[in-house]
């Protein structure tokens, strides 16, 4: 299935989820709608598709736009070769979007890399706690509107 087919059948498989498509650096783009991310992403996993490769996922924080989040996910088919990537808009207030790990499981501790740095929420994910920070940390520190000079409550010392 060539670049243009896959994107035809994509879209007639899920019309209603799908935003907009384009390719960036050689890569197949879909922008998909919040609400139809798990329902897309199930649906590439399985045949005809075969995008059974998680590579990563990650967020994009656009701070004076009103879906202030992006999220962006990086998909490989094996039988095809292929990569594909899938973004879905967060609203500023209250990002939250459907946990993947159902369908990957490294999807995990990528979901938790992301509550931690951002402050996305993962609906459905298992174990949805801190990765990289303490548990005492304060905010979030990738977000673009985190106070860089912010000084976090000390850990109190084990003997």
């Amino acid at each position: 299935m060539e670049k243009e087919n896959l994107i035809e059948e994509i879209r007639k498989r899920f019309p209603a989820e799908i935003v907009s498509d384009g390719e960036t650096l050689g890569d197949q783009v879909l922008v998909v709608h919040q609400e139809g991310l798990r329902a897309v992403m199930s649906g590439l996993r399985a045949a005809p598709f075969d995008y059974a490769v998680l590579l990563d996922l990650t967020c994009v924080d656009f701070l004076a736009t009103e879906n202030r989040f992006e999220m962006v996910y990086h998909l490989f088919s094996l039988s095809r070769n292929r990569r594909l990537r899938i973004k879905a808009s967060l609203p500023a207030e209250a990002p939250v979007v459907d946990s993947l790990v159902g369908l990957w499981k490294n999807a995990d501790w990528l979901e938790r890399e992301v509550f931690d740095m951002f402050g996305i929420g993962f609906m459905g994910h298992p174990n949805l706690k801190r990765i990289l920070m303490y548990e005492g940390f304060e905010g979030h520190p990738l977000r673009k509107s985190y106070p860089w000079r912010k000084e976090q409550p000390l850990i109190p010392m084990k003997d």
